[in-house]
Formats: C-alpha cells, sequence, structure tokens
C-alpha cells in the first residue's frame, strides 16, 4: 500500500483529483453555488492544475529546450490573466463611448497593470527569498553566501540573456505606449512580433540534458510517442481548467470585497490578479523545492515577457473585435501612470538581473517598493501632474514617487553595470544568431 502511494503516477492523480469538485459541480452539473464555496473550490483546482503544468514542463525538456518548455509554461500559466482581461476588453466595445465602455476599458488595463507588478513585486522578490531559505535543505548550489546584512545572491543561468535582452526591448517600448490615442495596431504588431521572435529564438535553442526526479523522471521514461501525448495531455487539462476555474476564483474574491466594502477597481487591479497569478508562483516554489532555482527563475521571467507582450498587444484586437472594426483601446489619464509606474518596475527589476543574479537586499527593496505603493494606492491618495501632449495626468500618492525611484536607481544601476549590459547585450545576440558553440560567458557578466 505504501509502495502504491509513492508512486509517481499517484501524485499525478491526487493533482488531478483536486480539480474534480470545481469541475463536477460548477462546469459538468452547473451547480449555482455560494460565492465562499466558488472560491474555495477553484482555488484548489487552481493549486491542482499547477502542479501538472509543472509536471508537463519538465516532462517537455526531453523532447524540446527548456527555453521553449518554460516558454510555453509561462503562457498556459497567465492564460487566467488574459481570459480576466479579455472579458473586460469585450465589454468596453459593446458600447463605446459610454461611461460603462469607459469603466470595462480601465478596468482591463488595471488588471494588466496589477497583474505585472504584482509578478515582479512579490512574484521575484519572494521567490528569491524562498530560493535562500530553501538553499539550506535542498543544497542549491545556485545560492551563493556571502558575508554581511543580506548579502547573499541567487546565481542565474547566462542562458535567460535572451529573455533579458527582449525584455528590456518590451519594457523600452511600454514607456511610449501610454503617449498614443490608446493601445492600438502599432503597439500590437511591436509587443506581440518581440514574443513570438522570442518563441522562436527559444525553439532553436540548443537542448540541454538535465536529471529529472519524481514524477517529472517517471513521465520521461515512456517511449516518445506516448511521452509527447502525456505532456500535451498535461498541458491542456491543466490549460483548460486554469481557464475556467481562476475567472470564477477572481471575481469570487471580488464579490467577497464588495460584501465588506472593499471598491471593485482595488479588486479587479489586486487581487484578482494576485489569485491569476497563484499558478505561476505555486510551479516556481515547487520547482524551487527541488533546488531548480534556475529554472524557477526562468519561468518567471517568462511569465513577465509573456505578460508585458501579449498581455497588452492582444487588448486592442478583443476591443476591436467587439467592435466590429479597428479601435485603439482608451486610456483614461489615470491608466497612462499606471501603465508608466509598470515600465519603470520593470526597468528597475532588469537593471538587477543584468548581472545574472539577485540578492537578498534586491529582492528586499523590489518588494519593499512594491509594497509602499500598494499601500498609498489602497489609500486613495493622488498627485495630479500636468503632462506636455496629455494634460493632467492623475497618480497615486506613491506612484509618482516610487516611479521616480526605479528610474533614478534602475538608471544608476545601468550605468554602473554598463560592462554587464553591454556583455549580455552581446551574449543575447549570440544566441538569437545561433551561435551556441562559442558558450564561453564574458566575463564583464559578473558584477
Amino acid at each position: 500500500m505504501v509502495r502504491q502511494l509513492s508512486h509517481p503516477l499517484t501524485a499525478v492523480f491526487g493533482a488531478a483529483l483536486l480539480t474534480v469538485p470545481w469541475l463536477g459541480l460548477h462546469t459538468v452539473f452547473g451547480v449555482d453555488l455560494a460565492t465562499g464555496v466558488t472560491v474555495a473550490l477553484s482555488g484548489i483546482a487552481v493549486l491542482g492544475s499547477s502542479f501538472l503544468l509543472a509536471w508537463g514542463a519538465e516532462t517537455a525538456e526531453a523532447d524540446v529546450p527548456r527555453a521553449f518548455a518554460l516558454a510555453i509554461l509561462a503562457v498556459l500559466a497567465v492564460a487566467p490573466e488574459y481570459a480576466v482581461d479579455a472579458l473586460y476588453a469585450w465589454e468596453a466595445g459593446i458600447n463605446p463611448g459610454s461611461p460603462e465602455s469607459a469603466e470595462a476599458a480601465s478596468l482591463a488595463v488595471a488588471n494588466m497593470t496589477g497583474a505585472n507588478r504584482i509578478l515582479i513585486g512579490i512574484g521575484w522578490s519572494a521567490i528569491a527569498l524562498f530560493t535562500v531559505y530553501r538553499a539550506r535543505d535542498t543544497g542549491d548550489e545556485a545560492v551563493e553566501s556571502r558575508p554581511g546584512f543580506l548579502a547573499d545572491v541567487v546565481r542565474l543561468d547566462h542562458g535567460i540573456a535572451t529573455e533579458i535582452l527582449f525584455l528590456f526591448a518590451a519594457t523600452a517600448f511600454a514607456f511610449f505606449v501610454p503617449l498614443g490615442a490608446g493601445i492600438g495596431a502599432v503597439d500590437m504588431f511591436v509587443l506581440v512580433g518581440l514574443y513570438v521572435a522570442y518563441i522562436f529564438v527559444a525553439m532553436n535553442s540548443p537542448h540541454e540534458d538535465e536529471a529529472q526526479i519524481g514524477v517529472p523522471a517517471y513521465l520521461q521514461s515512456y517511449r516518445k510517442p506516448k511521452r509527447i501525448a502525456t505532456t500535451l495531455t498535461l498541458f491542456v487539462f491543466s490549460g483548460i481548467v486554469i481557464l475556467v476555474a481562476v475567472e470564477p476564483f477572481a471575481h469570487g474574491l471580488e464579490a467577497l470585497g464588495k460584501s465588506v466594502g472593499i471598491p471593485s477597481f482595488l479588486m479587479i487591479q489586486w487581487v484578482a490578479p494576485l489569485a491569476s497569478e497563484s499558478p505561476e508562483l505555486i510551479v516556481v516554489a515547487y520547482l524551487v523545492n527541488k533546488a531548480r532555482s534556475t529554472a524557477g527563475f526562468n519561468a518567471l521571467i517568462s511569465s513577465k515577457l509573456n505578460q508585458w507582450t501579449l498581455l497588452i498587444g492582444t487588448l486592442v484586437l478583443v476591443y476591436s473585435l467587439s467592435l466590429g472594426y479597428y479601435g485603439p483601446l482608451p486610456l483614461d489619464t489615470h491608466q497612462m501612470g499606471e501603465l508608466w509606474l509598470t515600465a519603470a518596475q520593470s526597468y528597475f527589476a532588469i537593471a538587477i538581473l543584468i548581472t545574472f543574479s539577485i540578492s537578498l537586499r534586491e529582492a528586499v527593496a523590489l518588494l519593499g517598493l512594491f509594497l509602499t505603493q500598494f499601500v498609498y494606492s489602497v489609500t486613495g491618495l493622488a498627485l495630479t501632474l500636468p503632462i506636455p501632449g496629455l494634460g493632467a495626468v492623475t497618480f497615486d500618492g506613491a506612484t509618482s514617487l516610487i516611479g521616480f525611484v526605479y528610474l533614478v536607481v534602475g538608471t544608476a544601476l545601468f550605468v554602473r553595470r554598463r560592462k554587464q549590459l553591454a556583455a549580455v547585450a552581446k551574449l543575447s545576440v549570440r544566441r538569437v544568431r545561433g551561435d551556441y558553440g562559442a558558450n564561453e560567458v564574458p566575463a564583464a557578466v559578473e558584477d
């Protein structure tokens, strides 16, 4: 009996079983559930599907480059975010020009900016802290102990140079998105084009073998046709579960918030994205727990690149389909400020990663700045500044200050690490060109 329970397929069955109550009661039989029950069952379903996603991605590494497997994992893991944003973008196009349309468009952008800031502010920082903490037991070789207060660092694989390059390009372009009439066709072509190019590069990356353990090791022992079929099944099933579970989970949390007097805007920008980001964080925590922090951070960076390109770029497509003709998704001045703050945070985070490492100090800085801005945004404090060509742009009380901190500190880091930035760019371009024979890492990368 004990031997049967320890079999890898028992874990797969257990994770799949977590999705059954939600799929059965809500999706199949259409039972009208109370809000609290909806939140509980759909959240448990997301938990189960997150493990299935992680196992599927690791199993896929036997047949495709790891970077591509993790890129696909990132797409599936943030699929709930697409569902929520697409819903609001569609509603914004139903009756253009109305207050309801403006509110829906605002919520679509709010959900997107909140998700991106949570992914870095909580996701990247918390996983770095968790990696160092777990290294005591896992012996993760990526963690380097250094003397001093919060001086330990998590070393990342130099193979993420490509992700950093594309994320930097997307971030640089994102600063200009609010300068247009809204999120339009140019934004879609540039941002979606960047992600398509990234996927193409990832598909052509060299395959690297790494010994697996547990469920992925067992599934990789299958013959190739069966292994591929199993991997696809895990991806498709877990992706479907997330699509049908996380949006009701987020909406259920929103309803619970209303019942205690929390505004819908705050629930959509913060609580709903936090709920839909949970699959990624669970997947990465699972990888870190197996001393695979490098793969975990690859997944987080791919998720950020995914959200920062596809999530923004496809909003105009959904909005135009709802309109029945092309039209840019309108931005109000408050959401322009939100986009700039999100771009500034991304800029600062990239300045940290160009050394292929993140220290505990840097992780705490990311987390502290995010929490400060979050607290001030919840209080409702606001600042309105005149922006040439845009008029008065409203920022929450900490948005302007923290956005300024992100830009100043990020620029200072880029100046200080200009040699590392140049080395990362060269390494990235070399990989884009397919020059995998020269795998030496430029010495300038080390900080």
